[in-house]
């Protein structure tokens, strides 16, 4: 049986190739040929994906990208579609829906809601399950930059507080709208805020994410 992330993987690659290359997203200056790029370095260069988290090697990951994105378009999907090479941690399936899950669903998601259009997708049981499950581990990281607390408040799930604040905000929606707003797709994510409107028109406006 397929995981969570090898499906959403699946569908980010049919989407890839229904749009083309040229097409936009919501990854600010990446077509969906520079996401493609990305997916496939960061799962097959490791020296390369290092640039992704630390900014001081980011340029050498950019020149890698670029190269990367040059090539053939259907040979570039068909290696997001077949995923890491067999020495990758990745293969094992429990890795994979621990660091993958949300991996390909922000990512075909930035994809979908980047044309007019888009609706959102109802969400099998075990992919919103994993998606809360990394939502709990990354969240405060993901918010450690916001101007007031959050609490992520999921349909059906417990309430949790991402983030500490004087003035709390509490975002609520389905789980994979939480991720889409705790990875900066704010504008993109169908969630509604309680609290201060002060503190809302802040939280509205902050930059999370990596």
């Amino acid at each position: 049986m397929s995981t969570p992330a090898t499906r959403e993987r699946r569908l980010l690659a049919d989407e890839l190739l229904a749009v083309g290359p040229d097409a936009p997203t919501l990854c600010d200056g990446w077509t969906a040929r520079d996401l493609a790029a990305h997916v496939v370095i960061r799962e097959r260069r490791p020296d390369a994906a290092t640039g992704i988290l630390v900014g001081a090697l980011s340029g050498y990951t950019d020149k890698v990208q670029a190269k990367t994105a040059a090539g053939d378009w259907d040979e570039l999907v068909d290696r997001v579609r077949t995923g890491p090479p067999r020495w990758s941690p990745t293969r094992i399936d429990k890795v994979d829906r621990a660091v993958n899950t949300i991996e390909f669903f922000v990512h075909l998601e930035d994809v979908r809601r980047a044309v007019d259009g888009w609706t959102p997708r109802v969400l099998d049981a075990d992919l919103a399950d994993d998606l809360a499950a990394a939502l709990q581990r990354g969240a405060k990281m993901l918010t450690r930059s916001a101007p007031t607390g959050v609490t992520l408040a999921a349909d059906d799930r417990e309430p949790f507080v991402a983030h500490e604040g004087e003035s709390m905000v509490t975002v609520r929606g389905p789980i994979g709208e939480l991720v889409l707003f705790v990875y900066g797709r704010h504008e993109h994510a169908l969630v509604e805020f309680d609290g201060p409107d002060d503190a809302i028109a802040e939280l509205r406006s902050a930059k999370f994410g990596i």
